[in-house]
């Protein structure tokens, strides 16, 4: 067999979720020839399994300014004020174009959004599909909107496992299988890394292959020592751990107990906060989880999660849900802007693969999902105004991504988990996964303790560091100040 036949696009997108997918709607919208490659089936990616919401200030008592200073909060001094003025302005618009492209979220018998409540927000402002089935559905939307798209190509089952280089820009991708595809415009939407950790929320390919890909062309990435830790997935059960019980629930009255059947937090603070609290609650029990009591919660409200548990031997409506924090979102990144761009001519990234700043260290709840709609649509923009001359130099040959083993995630775990030390840091340095490393330094380099960053040798947080993001460009990692 011969080597499968070149594509040319003017966009070629990197990844089928939330973000990827709806890029490359906005870039057809606008006459762009898209291609889309997909690691997993259409609708079977990390987003699908999404039960949070879109956060978006749609109600009387709310405004972008609210949202804003709630993100701000969240982020613990370090969000990026630009990219949160972004994201919270430009939400209610994208909740109305996804509604316009057929999106139906739930609503009330008179036809008017449902808000949600979750931890961190001050209002109800969280839109979501079929309770926590948010990200199955939109998922499913945006795929069969793609499928109609006749300027869009979808390739499933590739990998991009390079980029195209060609004096100095990137010129497109390459897939394992040797296909090369020709783009004036490379857009990253692979999603996170909160796989690298061994107890995680994520399907095993968030590993972070975004970022190897942009690090392969020379782009910078930022704040990798920052991962969200949810607080309420499910704790031993086996062929279940990791499995994600939405905040949502919480929002609705759902409350965390310790061993002796006591609060000991509030629900509804943000999520750095009570993850924390879970964990130093497991160590003063000895126990591996605490439990969370939703027995007063209508089942029908979230029916995917209720559904699980009871598969699992759990009846949520009797019995108390055993759960404790996994890796579940990954705020750093690959440096972007607010239209995408990265430090590398014709290269993008959106969603969780980038870091605009906006998250800082701690995300706001369902703020990642409205992230990949805004930041996805305006790095379409940018990305369909670009025009490029063709390759001069020939497609590379592939070359695999490394995805970590066994050993490498639990090293992360162990060394980069919720709490972190010097000691534990410096042993991660020398595990040889490249992404493992950069996690590990950017920890070493923040000494200090900050939202989602914990360092029990630098528990205080250092207020120099304010607004200070932790960046690898070329070499070891170096504080900079973004405006």
């Amino acid at each position: 067999m011969g080597s499968p036949e070149p594509i040319d696009a003017d966009i070629v997108v990197v990844g089928a979720g939330a973000a990827g997918l709806y890029a490359a709607l906005v870039a057809a919208d606008r006459g762009a020839r898209v291609a889309v490659v997909s690691a997993t089936p259409l609708a079977q990616t990390a987003s699908y399994w999404a039960q949070g919401g879109l956060a978006a200030a749609l109600a009387l008592d709310d405004s972008p300014e609210i949202h804003l200073a709630d993100t701000e909060l969240a982020g613990r001094g370090l969000t990026r004020r630009s990219a949160a003025e972004v994201l919270t302005g430009e939400a209610p618009a994208m909740i109305a174009d996804l509604q316009r492209r057929r999106m139906r979220f739930d609503a009330d018998r008179h036809g008017n959004l449902v808000l949600g409540l979750e931890g961190g927000h001050s209002r109800r402002r969280i839109v979501h599909a079929g309770g926590s089935a948010t990200g199955r559905r939109l998922a499913r939307q945006l795929s069969a909107a793609i499928v109609r798209e006749e300027s869009v190509v979808v390739l499933e089952g590739a990998r991009a496992c390079r980029l195209w280089l060609d004096e100095g820009r990137v010129a497109g991708v390459v897939c394992e299988d040797g296909r090369p595809i020709a783009a004036a415009a490379t857009i990253i939407a692979t999603g996170g890394a909160a796989a690298m950790w061994s107890r995680t929320s994520n399907p095993p390919g968030s590993a972070g292959v975004g970022i190897m890909l942009a690090r392969q062309a020379g782009a910078a990435v930022a704040d990798l020592e920052f991962v969200q830790f949810h607080p309420t997935a499910l704790a031993g059960v086996q062929g279940r751990e990791g499995f994600l019980i939405t905040e949502a629930i919480r929002g609705e009255g759902a409350v965390l107990l310790d061993a002796a059947g006591e609060r000991f937090v509030d629900e509804l603070a943000p999520r750095d906060e009570v993850s924390r609290a879970v964990w130093e609650q497991m160590h003063a029990d000895g126990t591996e989880a605490v439990s969370l009591d939703m027995r007063a919660i209508d089942p029908a409200l979230f029916p995917n999660v209720v559904e699980t548990l009871r598969a699992a031997g759990i009846d949520p409506s009797r019995d108390l849900v055993p759960v404790a924090p996994a890796a579940h979102y990954v705020m750093g990144g690959i440096v972007s802007g607010l239209d995408g761009a990265t430090g590398v001519p014709g290269l993008y990234a959106i969603g969780e693969s980038a870091c605009t700043g906006l998250h800082g260290a701690n995300r706001l709840a369902s703020n990642s999902l409205s992230e990949c709609m805004v930041f996805g649509a305006r790095a379409a923009i940018a990305a369909s105004d670009r025009s490029a001359p063709p390759p001069a130099s020939p497609a590379p040959e592939p070359e695999p991504i490394l995805m970590p083993d066994a050993a490498t995630r639990q090293a992360v775990w162990n060394y980069a988990g919720i709490v972190r030390d010097r000691e534990g840091l410096e042993r991660l340095l020398t595990d040889p996964h490249p992404l493992a490393q950069m996690i590990a330094a950017s920890a070493l380099a923040r000494q200090e303790s900050r939202g989602a960053h914990l360092r029990s040798d630098f528990p205080v947080t250092d207020e120099s560091l304010d607004g200070m993001h932790t960046v690898i460009a070329a070499g070891d990692p170096e504080f900079q100040a973004w405006q």
